[in-house]
């Protein structure tokens, strides 16, 4: 069912003669040029996000990045071995499923005048700090070592029984 505004004769006629009347009237060509940038300068484009922001931003954003990969970096790098022993790498031999780990020169153990050799249990976590191998699932237990320490108590050498 129409509504009766749609259904009115009168104003069909009416229509009729403004559709007739607008068909002869032609606009000047530069009418719709204007128009056009009327609504240009009234509704800009929107420019992407990487134009909207200036130079100082981006040198903010710049500086921002740089700091962010190098803290990145220094905690995902490996940490260093432990070298709280002797001023150099410990020097690891492997032998028999055991280890001999020189934690100083071998002309410093060499001249030691009075060594002492200690035995004890060490974590398994500590051999990793001396470069050797560790499986995840022993790091919680103990492997017996012998430690040769320096009169003066200087740790010069250790070694593991069983490493395996």
């Amino acid at each position: 069912m129409e509504p009766d505004y749609l259904s009115d004769p009168e104003l069909d006629a009416r229509l009729a003669a403004l559709r007739g009347a607008s068909s002869r009237l032609d606009t000047p060509r530069c009418v719709e040029k204007e128009l056009m940038q009327a609504f240009a300068a009234r509704f800009p484009p929107k420019l992407p996000w990487y134009r909207r922001m200036n130079v100082p931003e981006w040198g903010a954003a710049g500086v921002c990045a740089a700091v962010t990969a190098l803290v990145l970096a220094s905690l995902l790098a490996p940490p260093l071995p432990y070298t709280g022993f002797a001023s150099h790498a410990p020097l690891v031999r492997l032998e028999n499923g055991g280890a001999f780990v020189a934690l100083d020169s071998f002309e410093r153990i060499a001249q030691e005048p009075d060594p002492q050799l200690v035995e004890t249990e060490l974590p398994r976590t500590m051999l990793a700090t001396l470069g050797l191998p560790v499986a995840p699932e022993q790091a919680g237990e103990a492997v017996r070592a012998e430690m040769l320490v320096a009169a003066d108590g200087e740790l010069l050498a250790l070694r593991l029984s069983a490493i395996d």
